[in-house]
């Protein structure tokens, strides 16, 4: 029988993602959910998995440009944009489009004060830098800070109170028992002066290892895909299920003996003969090029070896000198049965970037 042979493709598994959302209603409880789609929903395509997500309170992307895309396709969600304008002739475009932003520096405050003749006033979240050192005003300023954007003419409402953690990976670090102490405080002294205030904290770490229950929205990203942010752990192990399964054809057959080179550099000898596979998948797609012999590739419910050097268009497996692989079988380089925290591990890297870095030319096929 022939088999249709394709290169690198993802196949993108909605029901799962619903699965993941559910499972993460049931770790927020009553908090509300800021859906984290931003680097095209992490590799899993922006426009599509907004779409499906119809059950979560906002989206929140990371610039304009994919405020904008949404919105152009239709999407009515409200969107948070997590870095806030990145000049004051944004603004306008903002208010127009219904998009919030994050305002993290005095001169984006400054800015905002500025611009005239909106179409509609801006619901705004104020981030606090509370240890992060990344973005965010200074806690010092926080009261002034929200205390003016209040006053703006141009903000609709109470601004949103936010910070990000830096260790919710390791949940029994120091760090997060001082910013936790340090954003309570600040949400305290704001309710005092202004009646009830808004917060959100915790991203998919904070909201798995429940550090921080006591704050509204919550950011879940990386989970939504059913994917773990703690090493060594798996999304599983969390009730989560991988969205993305990133697949490509095995194209070429072929037997090597023992002492030949493989690949660029003849970096790879086989000690004995053996069997190798081409994979129709490489760095042009994505895939990590310094990813290290031995990298898992699952090939008909087991793992093979990566050998050799990963190539643009293709990466070589050794499969062995009793032959159990066909041409046109189909290699799961991440996803189902091959989680991609273990491929992250093995090439030193972490799920995020790997999601991230999926090619555009890889295909994406939605399963409904």
């Amino acid at each position: 029988m022939n088999k249709v042979m394709r290169p690198a493709w993802a196949s993108i598994d909605l029901p799962a993602l619903a699965h993941n959302l559910r499972a993460i209603r049931g770790f927020a409880g009553n908090n509300r959910v800021l859906a984290i789609l931003k680097a095209n929903a992490y590799g899993h395509g922006l426009t599509r998995i907004a779409q499906a997500l119809t059950d979560i309170d906002a989206i929140g992307v990371a610039r304009l440009d994919e405020a904008l895309q949404l919105r152009n396709a239709g999407v009515t969600k409200p969107i948070v944009l997590l870095e806030g304008f990145f000049s004051a002739d944004q603004i306008p475009v903002l208010a127009a489009s219904n998009i919030e932003p994050v305002v993290h520096s005095t001169l984006q405050l400054q800015q905002l004060a500025e611009v005239a003749n909106l179409t509609d006033r801006i619901k705004v979240w104020l981030k606090v830098d509370t240890g992060m050192h990344r973005l965010g005003v200074e806690p010092n300023d926080a009261s002034a800070c929200y205390q003016r954007l209040y006053e703006l003419p141009q903000v609709q409402g109470k601004p949103i109170l936010m910070s990000h953690f830096a260790c919710a990976d390791e949940p029994n670090h120091s760090k997060n028992t001082s910013q936790i102490t340090m954003f309570a405080q600040l949400h305290s002294d704001l309710s005092a002066a202004h009646g009830e205030v808004v917060t959100s904290l915790s991203n998919s770490a904070a909201l798995l290892s429940n550090i921080a229950p006591q704050f509204d929205w919550v950011r879940p990203g990386l989970s939504l895909y059913g994917i773990s942010p703690f090493a060594n752990e798996c999304g599983e192990q969390h009730g989560l299920k991988a969205v993305m399964t990133l697949q490509a054809s095995i194209i070429s057959v072929r037997k090597v003996a023992a002492g030949e080179t493989v690949g660029y550099g003849a970096a790879w000898q086989p000690k004995t003969d053996t069997n190798i596979g081409i994979v129709a998948i490489g760095y042009g797609d994505g895939y990590p090029r310094h990813a290290p012999e031995g990298t898992p590739v699952y090939i008909n419910g087991r793992c093979y070896p990566l050998v050799g050097r990963v190539a643009m268009d293709m990466l070589t497996v050794d499969l062995g000198a009793n032959l159990e692989v066909e041409l046109g079988d189909t290699a799961q380089l991440w996803g189902k049965d091959l989680p991609v925290e273990t491929v992250a591990k093995a090439v030193g890297t972490i799920p995020y970037e790997l999601l991230c870095n999926v090619a555009r030319r890889v295909q994406l096929d939605y399963v409904e």
